[in-house]
């Protein structure tokens, strides 16, 4: 197979087809007719013309140039690259969930309503939420949700608080909401243990702030052994907790975050609860809130009156609506499915296996690539490889050649706190076998940067292309072709 696969219009042969459809016979309208003068085309579109043959081997081969969890390790730290078992495409592949159409009369939903309807419940009682709303498309739409119904609330108590405080351990997204929220941002250092300093979020906690926004666990996966502190203080400031939940894979069933003194927090549904995401989506973020922020939550919303469900459109005190209709349905589909083949005891399991596994690759790597902060992990832990850095090789460097050995990439320099950064997720569902291969791997590489540190600097050499000019291909993008 040749790994430099030509565009698809490379492969074009003039007046080839792939189909041609039969002559309309019926009588109908000319198009000038139906569509203004303004909207029709003055030339044929430039399209590839292919066999139908030629469009199968295509994509074909496209597709086995792709990286992907079902075909090799994806240690992507921070995203949750988790297996997604296939009963979960089955079950929002039916024809119940495909076929129906959002402006169908609620009558005719109340199956996918009751599947949504139920899906809040679980979430609530996993996460010891009250309300939860399934709209959010992805985190960050979930964490722009929970600000504006925290914006919201400080609306009607007459509160005018413009300040949300991020700890340098957060999701990058969190700020970027804020700011979007209309919020200002005030960053919190870390201690030298990767926690929240305690005594520099006193010094910025005032009546000004609305909200103190804590990824937990943190991006150097570690939990926040302070975080009922950490509410206290919030709390007796009159300011509410969020939790990006991001990284929840390591507490369901483990952790409450309503009982850790969380009032809002999202949830990736695509990482926690096996929904695919590569290629970025499509995703879910739901919110969850506790009872005096739930009116606030975006409409519409389910309600289940004895046996039936009812769609409520509007509410007065509602945010207002993020997303059409339910949000992405067929993603939610798959992590109803996800939940109920587990139960609460297998998502226990998942947590505690993730854990495990992490910790795993944490003893085998850390003589290697020292992790920033000495201590047991929880779903993911950051190395560095900061002390190569002397012999010219980045982690960079060490992740390039990684591709060769049929490995992903882990997540790098993130989080920015950690210098040459490597943070490592291998998730509940990667074998030992398949651990240890990876861990022989970053060994043999390290004996490279001894023996032949110029090939790092060259690698890869297996994959379909080198390395790009990143800063080239920012700064001068190709959008359009151009035949």
């Amino acid at each position: 197979m040749n790994p430099q696969e030509p565009l698809i219009f490379e492969l074009s042969v003039r007046d080839r087809r792939a189909l041609e459809f039969p002559a309309c016979d019926a009588q109908s309208p000319e198009v000038e007719q139906l569509i203004p003068e303004k909207f029709l085309r003055k030339k044929l579109p430039q399209l590839p013309e292919v066999s139908e043959f030629d469009v199968v081997r295509h994509f074909t081969r496209l597709s086995q140039l792709n990286f992907s969890a079902d075909t090799n390790f994806y240690p992507l730290g921070s995203c949750t690259m988790k297996y997604n078992p296939k009963i979960n495409e089955k079950t929002s592949s039916l024809a119940g969930f495909t076929d129906a159409h959002p402006y169908q009369d609620e009558s005719h939903l109340q199956g996918s309503m009751e599947l949504l309807w139920n899906l809040e419940k679980m979430l609530c009682e996993l996460t010891g939420m009250d309300a939860f709303s399934l709209h959010p498309a992805a985190g960050a739409q979930g964490e722009l949700t929970g600000l504006l119904v925290a914006k919201k609330y400080f609306k009607t108590l007459g509160e005018n608080r413009t300040k949300v405080l991020v700890p340098d351990s957060a999701h990058g997204t969190n700020p970027a909401s804020a700011n979007i929220a209309g919020y200002s941002i005030k960053s919190v250092p870390s201690n030298k243990r990767g926690r929240i300093d305690i005594d520099a979020l006193k010094n910025v906690l005032d009546e000004t702030t609305a909200l103190v926004m804590v990824t937990c666990p943190n991006t150097l996966g570690l939990f926040e052994d302070q975080i009922l502190e950490i509410s206290k203080l919030a709390h007796e400031a009159g300011a509410l907790l969020y939790m990006d939940g991001a990284n929840f894979n390591a507490l369901v069933g483990l952790a409450e975050p309503a009982k850790l003194g969380f009032d809002i927090l999202h949830l990736n549904l695509h990482k926690t609860f096996s929904v695919p995401h590569g290629g970025g989506g499509p995703g879910a973020g739901p919110v969850g809130v506790i009872q005096k922020l739930s009116k606030f939550l975006p409409t519409p919303r389910i309600l289940k009156e004895k046996d039936k469900f009812k769609i409520m459109l509007e509410s007065e005190s509602t945010i207002g609506q993020v997303r059409a209709f339910f949000g992405n349905t067929g993603a939610l589909v798959r992590a109803y499915t996800y939940i109920l083949s587990l139960g609460h005891d297998g998502l226990k399991d998942v947590s505690e296996n993730a854990i495990l596994n992490a910790n795993y690759l944490l003893s085998q790597l850390k003589d290697l690539f020292p992790p920033f902060v000495p201590e047991t992990c929880m779903h993911e832990s950051v190395l560095s490889g900061s002390r190569y850095a002397k012999d010219g090789i980045k982690t960079l460097d060490i992740v390039k050649r990684l591709l060769d050995y049929g490995f992903y990439a882990p997540t790098i320099y993130f989080p920015l706190i950690v210098p040459e950064a490597m943070m490592i997720e291998p998730t509940e569902t990667e074998s030992k076998k398949s651990m240890d291969d990876f861990v022989s791997a970053l060994k043999t590489i390290a004996q490279e940067m001894k023996d032949n540190p110029q090939t790092l600097k060259e690698a890869p050499f297996t994959t379909p292309v080198r390395r790009l000019d990143e800063v080239l291909a920012a700064r001068n993008p190709i959008l359009k072709w151009k035949q």
